[in-house]
């Protein structure tokens, strides 16, 4: 395992229930750059026929799962671990969100580990106990249950702020048109202004050409927007054709 990885939180389930559900956490991990599964007792065995299809591709992620008896020895080799839940069971420890615990995750020495509790009742006492601290989220006080992929995934999505993962959109987006090209823009415009007396009184035109000016250059538009400008003005330009 490469360094990049061993940075990289655990994310350990512990006694899941079914395989869909360890298939969808591991979907959500893998959107977010997280490969590592720990199996805390899964209660259907393991490998689980289930989990594959609810996988969605994320299959990297359940081959490479690992089981264990219990969940001291799923976190035995972690320095850093994290218990979710919206209870704190009597256990007093540090309470911290996704985005704090992933922040601390990123900064630490030694391996980090995540653990999610049993769809039906979460995480145990004993379990929260190996815990350094309780990851939660703000949730509506009369409905705080999330599925485990849900909850997956918003721990995976925090830590993949601290990766160099690819925004999908960012390479679709152009940069802004140079200014030459935007001066083309605003000039071509106020010629079009100026005969319809836009710019009167003559003491309130170098203001409304400021203003004219502040609201063209505000959205940035890149050159393929500015020459689609250019040719809606040209064409309201031209004398109609009957």
């Amino acid at each position: 395992m490469s360094e990049a990885d061993t940075r990289k939180p655990i994310v350990v389930l512990v006694r899941p229930q079914l395989g869909e559900n360890i298939g969808k956490a591991a979907r959500a991990m893998l959107n977010f750059g997280l490969t590592e599964m720990r199996l805390v007792e899964p209660r259907d065995g393991w490998p689980n026929p289930s989990a594959g299809p609810a996988a969605s591709g994320a299959d990297t992620v359940l081959e490479r799962a690992r089981v264990y008896a219990s969940t001291a020895e799923a976190v035995a080799d972690c320095a850093h671990v994290y218990a979710t839940t919206v209870r704190k069971r009597g256990v007093t420890k540090p309470v911290v969100t996704p985005e704090e615990a992933s922040r601390e995750m990123a900064g630490a020495q030694g391996r980090s580990a995540i653990l999610f509790g049993p769809e039906r009742s979460g995480l145990e006492t004993e379990d929260v106990a190996l815990a350094r601290a309780i990851l939660t989220v703000p949730i509506n006080p009369e409905f705080g249950s999330l599925n485990l992929a849900q909850a997956v995934i918003l721990c995976a999505y925090e830590w993949s702020k601290h990766e160099a993962l690819v925004q999908p959109t960012q390479e679709e987006l152009l940069p802004p048109a140079p200014q030459e090209d935007l001066d083309g823009l605003i000039a071509h415009l106020e010629a079009m202004l100026e005969p319809k007396g836009y710019f009167r009184p003559e003491s309130r035109a170098e203001a409304t050409r400021r203003t004219l000016r502040g609201v063209l250059t505000k959205p940035g538009w890149n050159h393929l927007e500015v020459r689609t400008l250019r040719g809606v003005l040209s064409s309201l330009q031209r004398e109609p054709k009957f």
